[in-house]
């Protein structure tokens, strides 16, 4: 079969939110009637790392999720424009991935589960957004460019594959690196050992899922895609957020402490624009690390891999 044409052949494509603004906001609505079909599915796993997908070689997936002594998994294809729905039994259905409505895509995606006997029911109401329109609702959002929604998914298939050297570093406990459809961002965390403080109350999530994502001191790190009027970014934050964090000096020069979000900050542009972007985003990476694990006192020699100076 011959591969299908890429029409962006760069490794770290251009992503202006402005060019695919309504085409992101449509693909996160549609990613969390996915999620939220694995979060009915999945057995509760602490941080909420049950529910969240990971990137592959054409898109994203759930990875498989039980459903009685069956398993199902759905996957997005960027490649084709497919949503795929799987069964361990070599049942199949595909829906193509197109401009359509939120409502159409959430009617659709519950007709293919019945017709593959895995019925799934979900609370249809988004998450983490303003003035969330229930899905069955939504006749609002329904564009899709595919040439941007392949571009999204090879940046988080790089920032993946980045992300994983960085990741291979810690030897204490660390998360995968998977992708949040709530607000649609990649990302890994790494672990002191040591309990966290109760976290605050955040905006469009319940307590029991921030306290939970936070019950114990994290360096997290990232990429998201951007919103209207802010571009794609990588972040690093540190939960709780250690004296001296916010001064404490990182690299590229073009990343910064943002004292609106509440973390470092690296434009995505600034990545995709080096001579070397592997090496921006781990440089990144490591110092916005450092900045908690030294600043918070983790006992560093006991958490990570003998690194050797090139890796720095």
């Amino acid at each position: 079969m011959t591969p299908t044409n890429l029409q962006s052949t760069e490794v770290w494509p251009a992503l202006p939110h402005s060019a695919w603004s309504d085409t992101c906001a449509t693909l996160q609505l549609w990613a969390q009637v996915v999620g939220k079909i694995r979060l009915a599915l999945m057995p509760p796993i602490n941080h909420t790392w049950s529910v969240t997908f990971y990137t592959t070689v054409r898109g994203f997936t759930t990875s498989p999720m039980p459903h009685g002594t069956r398993m199902l998994q759905i996957d997005f294809d960027f490649i084709d424009h497919l949503l795929i729905l799987a069964t361990s039994d070599g049942s199949r259905s595909t829906i193509p991935l197109e401009p359509m409505t939120v409502a159409a895509f959430y009617r659709r995606v519950m007709d293919e589960l019945d017709k593959l006997g895995t019925p799934v029911r979900i609370w249809p109401v988004p998450v983490e957004i303003a003035e969330p329109i229930p899905f069955e609702q939504d006749e609002t959002h329904q564009s899709y460019d595919p040439e941007y929604a392949r571009r999204f998914w090879r940046v988080l298939l790089q920032a993946t594959r980045v992300f994983t050297v960085f990741r291979a570093r810690f030897t204490g406990k660390v998360s995968l690196i998977h992708l949040f459809w709530g607000a649609m961002d990649l990302a890994c965390t790494r672990f002191s050992g040591r309990p966290a403080p109760e976290h605050p109350s955040v905006a469009g999530l319940p307590d029991r899922v921030t306290r939970d994502a936070y019950s114990h001191e994290v360096s997290s790190a990232g990429f998201w895609p951007g919103a209207p009027g802010m571009e794609a970014m990588f972040y690093s934050y540190a939960y709780p957020e250690p004296p001296g964090y916010a001064q404490y000096p990182i690299l590229p020069a073009e990343a910064s402490y943002s004292t609106q979000m509440g973390e470092f900050v690296l434009p995505y542009e600034a990545v995709r624009s080096s001579s070397d972007p592997d090496a921006t985003l781990l440089q990144f990476l490591q110092s916005t690390y450092e900045a908690a694990a030294n600043c918070g006192q983790w006992d560093r020699a006991a958490l990570e891999a003998a690194t050797k100076p090139d890796q720095a």
